[in-house]
């Protein structure tokens, strides 16, 4: 315990006083956080304009569209007299969707037979699309439900035709009440900012800590020596774990609530939830420390990788869908239990027992880590080359 409290102390010396690694360690968990938030404000897009294409000029044709218009996804941009001429438009960046109401749509309606309309929608951003998508869905439904009431009062049921009308259709979103963007990547996303941070942080360390052997023969003069294997890992973790904390708080309890994102879940539950994630993501970085050369490599191999973890979450793809060799390798990855566990205590209120498969799974990965980070700092350990450097110095 004693030797632990040694390397705690002078890790935490090494860092405070390297302001690139107080960069990564405080100024990018509390910055992304907050610029990804308002990169992503307004959640959600409104008010789209859309060019329609009426070749039925017809009562129900102009009554479609009118309620298309009201709906808060689209707003009509121009009428266009034929398909081209509304695709000039969208190529020209000034409507994101078609709407192409046949000649044939009034006369489907007159003689109850299926009626259709045909909708383009730029694809360039998903975004737009679903919005698309949900408003037209809805208003496809509602028209159902009023053509359906319209046939059966006009067959003498006006009793049932107003049951009819009386039905409504509601969708719940669980864990994203506002159907908003932020809302929905944002609870993942700061999990992997807070690995990704520490990853490049104790990358930067280890980095500095090469350079400083090859210049003295081996041997790192700021390192403590003469302790165990055991004791300087764990008392480098500690020293991340503990300076974590201020920014876990900001990150998990600050951000969601000055941004209105989800955070229904026990604060309590997802803190206890974090710490093994933190202590496997120390590990983590330690055993990186085996591939770190200098300085400059961890914006090489963390920042790469960062890409692959951000759809290893699952945030863009979910996980049960990708190959056994993709699953695999997220599963080695503590930021992704992390994200999936986080989302569910977060945004659906689930107990930290309801997400133990994922905290166990964090634990399994700090003792597997913990076992490599210690055969890494054995490797680097310099028994040998301490003699050496003292030698020379005299």
């Amino acid at each position: 315990m004693s030797d632990t409290g040694r390397v705690f102390r002078n890790e935490m010396n090494i860092f405070l006083h390297d302001i690139g690694v107080l960069l990564f360690f405080f100024a990018l968990p509390l910055m992304y956080p907050v610029i990804y938030t308002l990169i992503y404000n307004p959640e959600t897009v409104r008010k789209m304009p859309v060019a329609v294409v009426d070749e039925s000029r017809s009562a129900e044709s102009r009554s479609f569209v009118q309620k298309a218009s009201a709906s808060p996804a689209i707003a009509i941009y121009a009428y266009c007299n034929d398909l081209q001429e509304a695709r000039e438009l969208m190529y020209e960046n000034k409507v994101f969707g078609i709407m192409q109401i046949p000649s044939s749509y009034g006369k489907n309606i007159g003689r109850n037979d299926p009626a259709h309309v045909e909708f383009y929608a730029d694809m360039t951003l998903l975004l737009r699309y679903r919005t698309f998508a949900a408003a037209l869905t809805d208003l496809q439904l509602e028209l159902i439900s009023e053509t359906t009431g319209e046939r059966i009062s006009a067959s003498g049921l006006n009793s049932l035709a107003q049951n009819m009308s009386m039905i409504q259709s509601d969708s719940n979103f669980l864990g994203d009440t506002e159907q908003g963007f932020a809302s929905f990547i944002m609870p993942g996303i700061v999990i992997l900012i807070l690995q990704q941070s520490m990853l490049l942080g104790i990358g930067m360390l280890g980095g500095t800590s090469a350079e400083r052997r090859r210049r003295n023969n081996g041997f790192d003069p700021r390192q403590i020596h003469g302790v165990g294997v055991t004791a300087t890992v764990w008392g480098k973790s500690l020293a991340y774990l503990v300076i974590y904390i201020p920014q876990i708080i900001y990150v998990l309890r600050i951000i969601p609530a000055m941004f209105n994102l989800p955070h229904y879940g026990s604060a309590t539950d997802y803190f206890l939830f974090i710490v093994p994630m933190l202590l496997a993501t120390a590990f983590l970085g330690q055993t990186l420390n085996a591939v770190i050369r200098d300085r400059e490599s961890p914006f090489i191999i963390i920042v790469f990788t960062s890409v692959w973890f951000l759809f290893l979450s699952g945030l863009t793809w979910p996980r049960y869908a990708m190959s056994p060799i993709w699953k695999m390798l997220g599963d080695m990855i503590p930021a992704i239990w992390g994200v999936e566990g986080f989302i569910r205590i977060n945004s659906n209120a689930a107990t930290l027992h309801e997400v133990g498969t994922d905290f166990v799974a964090l634990w399994v990965l700090s003792l597997v880590y913990m076992i490599t980070a210690c055969i890494v700092t054995r490797a680097t350990m310099p028994y040998v080359c301490k003699r050496k450097w003292q030698e020379s110095k005299a």
